[in-house]
């Protein structure tokens, strides 16, 4: 017993039959596949994305049935996602509270045929329509679906109060237990295996005065002549956590100390007490894992032994009482809705979820786990007037969306000419299908793409192919399985609390989605750059890309877009600290900003050594649509912005821009005997604007496919923003078509035409890019014999060729667009 000087008791989370309010009430209580039910949702319970909604509530609704693979496998779901249909649709009761009613049985109801076993129902309670682009949701505390058990038919008991596997309770104040029964004859209540109560009703209410600290297992069983059932749950009874301070040497997460041990540490300041539960206690809340508070009550530690050596183990934090969270430093995740999708291939042997032990997003630790023997040590990026990135969602690229996918195409964009990849996020998101804007675990690797070890591999194999791999994150905001959204959370409100060291209550800018970070306060900047750092030690990245950079600001901008984007002088420092820190750990590190503030802010930037999207996909979209007014290409120049340095990464398309191949075909100019919409008309203008992007000085980007002029719709396959984030299918059957491969060609000549010769990086050079005739001249010292390999290159790609100088030395070239 870790327990010193006076035993303390404290008012805990207090399981209590009058006053505890409960997420949903079931009519009858023990449900069968046979009865109608009533549903009582409480709005105000559980994540509280309800509370205080006064619209249409529908709920999005299935089962479990015994050929389900999981509770993430629902069956005969009433209604697809968004669709409102009477059947589902909630009678408001007021205060919260709202009614669903399914008759005039489960089984009917859902249409479930008699062959199959319903186990549970399963809810995700819903708005009518969308709030400000989103849906508001009701579901568990954890953000988890809500189920409920379905009971065969026969004998059937359950203990309806308190409705979890553990509450805390306090020395001398009581608490109620109120049990449920079907077709027993004697329903008995045990305590530690004493009986407390017996009666022959079908319902047992009795209330239990803690007298003694420590864990107690109370019992129901329900009895007939031929067979019993038995529910149970615990109360623990706590003292004051230990004070002691943090040993030497460990810091926030999992503490590696041997080949049988760690050391647990959470950062959980105005927080009472935590326990740890894990595979390694059987997720019983336990003295030798009731965590030791430091003296300055900010941070909770714990010793765990006796692991085997390389055995993965998952765990919790279990917090005052109620929150359930991973280690926000954990470098893997145990999911309960998504590992299930996983492929054996993509990632053999996944621990399973541990399942019925607990809810929410869980983490992993791992003793003596298997290293990875880097080959490549010398890797340095290319310059930024070199760099020439392809921006590349793993889901996307290849039907097996793996790590070892890409290091399978290496050659291909290898051969094009590319020398950096930005991996779209490639840390733990929710769901496996998303394009990764809405984090939650932000050191973990998302196991979608592979293992750690295959990651790192693959980064390996890239810088083998002189490629260097930038990292997409978001750190704006995070998403409600976040661990530190979760450890302070307003349920009231639905939104993080006012106490809470790393969010804003309310977002400071109309772009925000998920939860604003506040990146003024200390915590989130210790927080960034433990999490910076550790990309770039641990997998060898060589940057990031910043998703919305803009929104790294505590100045409120809500209501006015336009005052958002300007010159702010906080955010400028904030990014420049953040810019700092990954210059410590790696000097050669790149990062990039999606920014798209104010000139003279991006202008700082840029000096600052940050490098900035710059967006052109509207105006190279108009001249390849052969639209003359809105086609001016003088702002893919950092010079045009009067910029010092080529920190601008100019990019025709991006992951959030519509792809120009389909405007093309959808909006291009006809004049009758020149047809834009034609397809082989509009691959060459794709080439033709690739020499009028690649040919202007300063880092480029290409979005994946651009090199192959993929054609469908950012919003395929609906055709409406519903399908936005929607998987696309690859079309490596394009590289069969000739005039593809010669649209890859004409990026690969240009690519490597600028990536090697010195007169790309010149920061002489002006443009005329405005008007139906476009020009770019540069200025430079150089021989005639880059003069033939230049003609021969345009000559190649059977494009406007340089017009040619007089003989002799060259001092500027010229190139001509019609």
């Amino acid at each position: 017993m870790r327990i010193t000087g006076i035993l303390l008791f404290v008012l805990c989370v207090l399981a209590s039959f009058e006053s505890k309010a409960q997420l949903i009430t079931v009519t009858p209580s023990l449900p069968t596949d046979i009865d109608g039910v009533e549903i009582i949702f409480d709005a105000s319970q559980g994540s509280g994305g309800l509370a205080g909604y006064s619209g249409d509530v529908y709920a999005h609704t299935g089962v479990i049935t015994n050929v389900s693979t999981g509770t993430s496998d629902w069956k005969y779901v009433k209604s697809d996602w968004g669709v409102n249909i009477p059947d589902c649709k909630l009678t408001s009761l007021g205060n919260n509270k709202w009614k669903l009613v399914i008759s005039p049985s489960i089984r009917q109801y859902y249409g479930v045929p008699a062959s199959e076993q319903i186990e549970k129902l399963a809810f995700v309670f819903r708005s009518g329509v969308q709030v400000n682009g989103s849906w508001l949701e009701g579901k568990t505390s954890t953000n988890g679906d809500i189920f409920y058990d379905v009971y065969p038919s026969g004998i059937s008991i359950k203990i309806t109060n308190p409705d979890q596997d553990l509450i805390f309770a306090s020395i001398g104040q009581p608490f109620s237990v109120a049990v449920s029964s079907v077709q027993a004859d004697t329903t008995i209540l045990f305590v530690d295996g004493q009986r407390v109560a017996t009666t022959t009703g079908t319902t047992l209410n009795h209330s239990i005065t803690p007298s003694e600290y420590g864990r107690f297992l109370v019992k129901a069983i329900a009895k007939n002549s031929t067979e019993q059932k038995v529910d149970s749950f615990y109360y623990y009874v706590r003292s004051e956590p230990v004070v002691a301070s943090l040993p030497a040497g460990i810091t926030d997460g999992i503490n590696y100390i041997g080949s049988d041990s760690v050391v647990l540490c959470l950062y959980a300041p105005l927080k009472q007490y935590a326990f740890v539960l894990g595979d390694f206690n059987n997720w019983l809340a336990d003295e030798s894992f009731y965590m030791y508070k430091t003296p300055d009550g900010k941070r909770y530690w714990c010793p765990v032994g006796n692991l085997v050596p390389g055995k993965e183990y998952v765990f919790q934090y279990l917090v005052d009482g109620t929150i359930r969270i991973g280690d926000p430093y954990a470098s893997k995740v145990s999911d309960p809705w998504n590992d299930k999708y996983i492929d054996e291939t993509t990632y053999p042997g996944l621990i399973p979820y541990p399942s019925g032990k607990t809810t929410g997003v869980a983490t992993v630790l791992q003793t003596n786990q298997s290293s990875y023997t880097w080959q490549n040590n010398t890797f340095v990026p290319a310059s930024n007037t070199d760099l020439i990135v392809y921006e590349l969602l793993i889901r996307d690229f290849t039907d097996k969306h793996s790590f070892q996918s890409v290091i399978d195409t290496l050659g291909y964009l290898k051969r094009m000419g590319v020398n950096a990849i930005e991996f779209m996020p490639l840390n733990e998101f929710e769901g496996n299908l998303s394009w990764g804007y809405n984090p939650n675990y932000y050191l973990a690797l998302d196991k979608y793409y592979g293992t750690s070890n295959k990651f790192k591999e693959m980064v390996d194999k890239c810088h083998d192919a002189g490629i260097a791999v930038f990292m997409d994150i978001a750190l704006n905001h995070s998403f409600g399985t976040s661990p530190y959204v979760l450890l302070y959370w307003d349920q009231a409100n639905s939104r993080p609390s006012a106490e809470s060291p790393f969010y804003n209550t309310v977002a400071k800018h109309d772009f925000n989605v998920g939860f604003d970070m506040n990146h003024e306060s200390a915590d989130s900047k210790l927080y960034v750059s433990r999490i910076l750092k550790y990309w770039l030690t641990e997998y060898r990245v060589d940057g990031f890309r910043f998703d919305l950079s803009k929104g790294f600001t505590q100045n409120n901008t809500l209501g006015n877009t336009g005052a958002w984007g300007q010159y702010d002088a906080s955010r400028i420092s904030i990014l420049s600290q953040y810019n700092d820190s990954i210059h410590a750990v790696k000097p050669s590190a790149k990062l990039i900003l999606e920014h798209f503030a104010n000139n003279d802010e991006e202008k700082v930037l840029a000096a600052k050594g940050m490098m900035l999207w710059g967006n052109i996909n509207n105006n190279y979209s108009e001249a390849a649509m052969g639209y003359t007014p809105n086609s001016d290409l003088s702002w893919s120049s950092y010079i045009s912005r009067g910029w010092s340095a080529p920190n601008l990464v100019a990019f025709m398309e991006s992951h959030d821009e519509e792809r120009q191949m389909y405007k093309c075909l959808a909006f291009g100019n006809n004049n009758g005997s020149y047809n834009i919409k034609d397809t082989t008309t509009a691959i060459k203008r794709a080439a033709l604007t690739a020499t009028f992007f690649f040919t202007i000085p300063g880092p480029k980007m290409i979005w994946q496919f651009g090199e192959q002029g993929y054609d469908y719709s950012i919003n395929y396959p609906s055709g409406t923003s519903a399908s936005r984030l929607d998987n696309k299918p690859p079309r490596w059957d394009y590289m069969s078509q000739g005039r593809r491969i010669k649209l890859y060609n004409t990026y690969s000549g240009l690519i490597h035409l600028r990536t090697g010769n010195p007169l790309f990086q010149t920061n002489n050079f002006t443009l005329d890019v405005a008007g139906s005739m476009k020009k770019i001249k540069m200025k430079r010292i150089t021989s005639r014999r880059l003069l033939l390999v230049i003609l021969e290159y345009r000559l190649q790609m059977q494009l406007p060729v340089f017009m040619p100088p007089a003989p002799g030395t060259i001092t500027s070239q010229e190139i001509h667009l019609l």
